[in-house]
């Protein structure tokens, strides 16, 4: 899965800080260890040569006492002391077979040259250094334990890996913080576009004293006038037609009926064609209602009136005024509530029961019902269903799905469904089309829940 831009910008940031102060950590540790092993080396030199005199002074007053001089040679209980002896070796401090000392570092100093090595000895890291003793190949060997030292490097150790982790995770942190900063306009263009998008043609962003997001900003703004100015014109122009279309309508409708009432006086083909015209006429009443209904919708503000509207109640009064026989009618009780326009409300579930008795074989069940605060009203049908590439084009105005093209008594305007849609979006909900258990179509529309 492809990250955010917000996500790879702060990744970003992390991996920069971490690469930064692990770097800065590892030339920290490495500059550190090394001055503190030189500074142990040079101070353990010194101190086996200030030994070696007192044991040289020792031999040539002739030994006397040596044992007890080696012994306080060693002040760590790690430390070891050797000295080579031609009946051999003398051993104080920590018990250490001389056997472990290095061939090397011995015949260095049985020559007459100092030397120091970093060893471990009996799982003990320490520091050994060999000086010639006396006048003879005498060697003097002294051993300076390295553990706190090595417990001082681990520690710093930590103290550098626990510094790194937190520099990513600030880095992280200072880039998840930029980068909201950075694309906080980008969001906000973003929540613009998608209310625009619900039906929100008012959405404007705000001025911005930068340059370049001032010029996004103007650019968007004056799109979305434009798109408003031309929505309101053809919202217009709609509702003058439809207008205009009312009174010859209304003459029409009136010869219809008055036809209707001779239509046993027409047989044959004259009959079959009034038939045909009173259909048509009745069908252009009803899309002509539905032009004005829609044009009067996107010319007033988006915002419905605030009235508190029982779902409960309002589904039966829709469902008594019906001639098609009642459906089943699931309530939750108590019902639930929503702030809306109760004629708007009304006009939502009489197209969805008209939409179903029209083209699916009439509503076998309607019900009204709460899910996660949102009220939701559910119309199934008793038809084959909703295909899943037409489920989101019913909703368009003049779309009527499989029955597109065909015409007869009970043909709708295609409009139908497309009210449904605007009037949830404009109480901020929405509908859409599922499956219903045993095969058809359930409508849910969805509406925030008011509270009581």
């Amino acid at each position: 899965m492809r990250l955010t831009l917000r996500w790879r910008i702060g990744t970003a940031f992390g991996a920069a800080w971490l690469l930064l102060t692990g770097v800065l950590a590892i030339a920290t540790w490495n500059l550190a260890a090394d001055y503190m092993v030189r500074q142990r080396e040079m101070s353990a030199v010194r101190q086996a040569e200030v030994n070696v005199r007192l044991v040289d002074s020792s031999l040539r007053s002739g030994a006397e006492g040596l044992d007890d001089l080696l012994a306080g040679l060693t002040s760590d209980s790690d430390s070891t002391v050797f000295l080579s002896r031609p009946e051999g070796w003398i051993t104080a401090g920590r018990r250490v077979d001389p056997a472990v000392l290095p061939e090397p570092l011995l015949a260095l100093a049985r020559s007459g040259v100092a030397d120091t090595r970093r060893l471990t000895v009996e799982r003990i890291p320490v520091i050994a250094v060999a000086l010639p003793v006396g006048a003879g190949a005498g060697v003097f060997v002294e051993l300076f334990p390295l553990v706190e030292l090595e417990r001082t490097l681990r520690f710093l150790g930590l103290v550098l890996v626990c510094g790194v982790a937190a520099g990513g995770l600030l880095g992280f942190a200072l880039g998840a913080w930029a980068s909201k900063r950075a694309l906080r306009p980008l969001t906000e263009l973003t929540g613009a576009a998608s209310r625009m998008a619900s039906g929100d043609l008012r959405t404007r962003l705000p001025e911005h004293t930068d340059r370049d997001l001032s010029a996004l900003a103007a650019a968007f703004n004056d799109t979305a006038e434009a798109l408003e100015a031309r929505v309101l014109r053809d919202a217009r122009f709609a509702g003058d037609v439809s207008h205009e279309l009312r009174s010859p309508l209304t003459t029409m409708a009136n010869a219809a009926a008055v036809l209707r009432r001779r239509r046993g006086e027409l047989a044959g083909t004259a009959g079959r064609a009034l038939d045909l015209l009173l259909s048509e006429v009745d069908r252009f009443e009803r899309m002509v209602v539905d032009l004005l209904e829609i044009s009067r919708a996107d010319q007033e503000p988006g915002d419905p009136p605030g009235e508190l509207v029982d779902l409960g109640e309002l589904v039966r009064n829709v469902l008594e005024v019906r001639a098609e026989p009642v459906p089943a009618v699931e309530i939750e009780t108590p019902p639930p509530l929503v702030q809306g326009d109760r004629r708007r409300l009304d006009r939502i579930v009489a197209n969805l029961l008209d939409n179903a008795d029209r083209y699916a074989g009439g509503a076998v069940r309607v019900a009204v019902r709460r899910r996660d605060g949102r009220a939701r009203i559910e119309v199934d049908d008793a038809g084959p269903g909703v295909p899943g590439e037409l489920r989101e084009r019913v909703f368009e105005r003049f779309a009527r799905g499989a029955q597109a093209g065909q015409r007869g008594q009970d043909g709708g305007s295609g409009l139908g469904l497309a009210l449904v849609a605007q009037h949830a979006r404009r109480h901020g909900g929405s509908v859409r089309i599922e499956d219903r258990p045993g095969g058809g179509a359930r409508f849910v529309v969805e509406l925030p829940e008011a509270e009581r």
